[in-house]
């Protein structure tokens, strides 16, 4: 199975309050529930074309109103600054005495709906008031054993900066910390600036970073087997996978270690890591881990493509700079993390990036993500409060998303506040998802790329083409970048129909499978296909 994931924070996917008071409270602005992702709004995502759902901020994190305003970031504050590993955040339930089985109960909705569950686990830092009040019995809380004398120890669970006050570049006159401990971001000083993850502490996995970077792995650290119970526990509620927050920052020797454990019990369940160093993707891969993110490769070219800034035929080399892997690569053009594809800080309409999402749908077999809200050309160009206006959607601030809104129409779930442009660019989002969700030449074939075989009436800057093939299941892929629309020619070379067995056709018959259009057009290693695509345009032709 080829996974397609959607990622939805609860916080603001159910959300349909529309007061958005800059930096308002959860009174003024609301927030979404767990209960609120019914299970309409579940057959819906399912009917998108996902396979997985990846609920973020599921994890109890700071807040402003649970935990000291000066050291969380927005009045909701972020999802990756954890307070306590073994509860459900309080915000995204109506009866808070019992959110762990409201939890519970959304696992099984999504279940019955055919949606397998993601959630995130994040293993490299907490929040600096962490304190887990739910965790379960015999359980020691972290850095309740630590010598906060020693800087370092693998005895403990923290790092320490022994004899020095927390005392970080922003106003924190209502916190005290003594002595103080390292920042997530492997800040090893008592004052990181505002830049840093000031809010958060590094976990220490018995690695000594002040000491040129000595592993102390044996005895196992005491935060290994912390990280493995919870792990544990979150897969004994029904979860089917994790996204780990910042992998790459936790020693390989662990995920190997953990993930063996975890998967001896659960062997089914997931593990993505987000990895945004190529040099460590496939030790992260032998360490256990089912897919990584393609952040710096195919993500950022898409990127690069989409606004004119770099050649579309270079996709080429980003796919085969990870050829031996590509089937584990996680490809998007959206997540929590980056700008919005409609947002003026990428390119102004979310229509502008089908021919790059239909790369990262269909170019293999490996996983693609969409972002709620990115299949509505969501523009992320909000003052939420914390986040500015930076073409994200806010993961801080207590916000109603109007697109969202306009989808789920106060829970009906049938995208009754959509306009025109909005409606048909969510049509053609589920029309590609399912089709690479179904199509066996996407979900098992073998890809060709063509676009070094292009010549006269091909455009290498603009546009590119590649086949798909499975047994007699044969799509031939080709993409407009360009903002006009263009007569193009496509070339099938001699290699293709070899290395593929294709048939020559005098004339073949194919199917557009996003739009239905037929097509006749010669099958021949020396007769170019002639078409004529519109403007930021791609078609999938099923060749019958």
């Amino acid at each position: 199975m080829k996974p397609i994931i959607y990622q939805l924070l609860p916080r603001l996917f159910t959300n349909y309050n529309e007061t958005r008071r800059h930096g308002g409270s959860i009174q003024e602005n609301g927030c979404g529930t767990l209960n609120g992702i019914t299970s309409k709004a579940l057959r819906a995502i399912r009917d998108l074309g996902a396979t997985h759902v990846w609920y973020t901020g599921i994890i109890r994190h700071a807040t402003a109103m649970y935990n000291t305003p000066s050291i969380v970031k927005g009045l909701a504050g972020s999802p990756y600054a954890i307070t306590d590993y073994y509860d459900v955040h309080p915000d995204l339930c109506e009866d808070k005495r019992h959110r762990m089985q409201e939890f519970t109960d959304l696992v099984e909705r999504s279940h019955k709906a055919g949606l397998d569950v993601i959630i995130d686990f994040v293993p490299n830092h907490v929040a600096r008031e962490y304190h887990s009040t739910a965790k379960p019995r015999g359980v020691q809380d972290l850095g309740a054993n630590d010598n906060p004398e020693w800087a370092f120890s693998p005895l403990n669970n923290f790092y320490y900066i022994p004899g020095q006050k927390f005392a970080p570049h922003v106003n924190i006159a209502d916190y005290e910390e003594y002595p103080a401990r390292a920042t997530g971001n492997d800040c090893f000083r008592a004052d990181p600036s505002v830049n840093d993850w000031f809010e958060t502490v590094k976990l220490n996995y018995g690695v000594f970073y002040q000491g040129g970077g000595e592993k102390q792995f044996d005895p196992i650290p005491d935060t290994w087997h912390k990280m493995l119970h919870i792990l544990l526990f979150w897969a004994s509620k029904g979860v089917d996978g994790f996204r780990c927050d910042m992998a790459e920052m936790v020693p390989q020797e662990f995920w190997s270690w953990a993930i063996e454990q975890v998967k001896t019990k659960y062997p089914n369940i997931l593990f993505i890591a987000e990895v945004y160093n190529p040099s460590l993707y496939r030790d992260y891969l032998s360490a256990g881990f089912d897919y990584l993110y393609d952040k710096v490769g195919m993500y950022d070219y898409l990127r690069g493509v989409t606004s004119h800034d770099w050649p579309a035929e270079g996709i080429t080399q980003q796919w085969q700079h990870v050829d031996d892997i590509r089937d584990k690569m996680l490809y998007f053009l959206e997540n929590h993390d980056e700008q919005r594809i409609a947002s003026g800080f990428f390119c102004g309409r979310g229509m502008c990036a089908e021919p790059a999402m239909i790369v990262a749908a269909t170019l293999g077999t490996n996983p693609v993500m969409v972002y709620a809200g990115q299949e509505l050309g969501e523009k992320g160009m909000d003052a939420e409060g914390f986040s500015g206006i930076d073409g994200r959607t806010t993961i801080f601030d207590y916000w109603g998303v109007k697109s969202l809104q306009a989808w789920a129409n106060h829970g009906k779930f049938d995208g009754a506040g959509l306009d025109e442009e909005q409606q048909t660019l969510r049509a053609f989002y589920r029309q590609l998802l399912r089709v690479a969700r179904s199509e066996k030449a996407i979900t098992q074939g073998e890809m060709y790329d063509l676009t070094y075989a292009q010549g006269e009436g091909f455009n290498k800057h603009e546009h590119y083409t590649f086949i798909r093939k499975y047994k007699k299941h044969t799509l031939l892929v080709v993409l407009n970048f360009d903002d006009r629309q263009v007569d193009m020619q496509v070339r099938i070379p001699q290699d293709a129909f070899e290395y593929l067995k294709l048939d020559e056709e005098s004339l073949a018959q194919a199917e557009d499978l996003l739009t239905g259009t037929e097509y006749t057009f010669p099958l021949h290693p020396h007769t170019p296909i002639c078409l004529t695509l519109p403007a930021w345009k791609g078609v999938i032709l099923k060749i019958k």
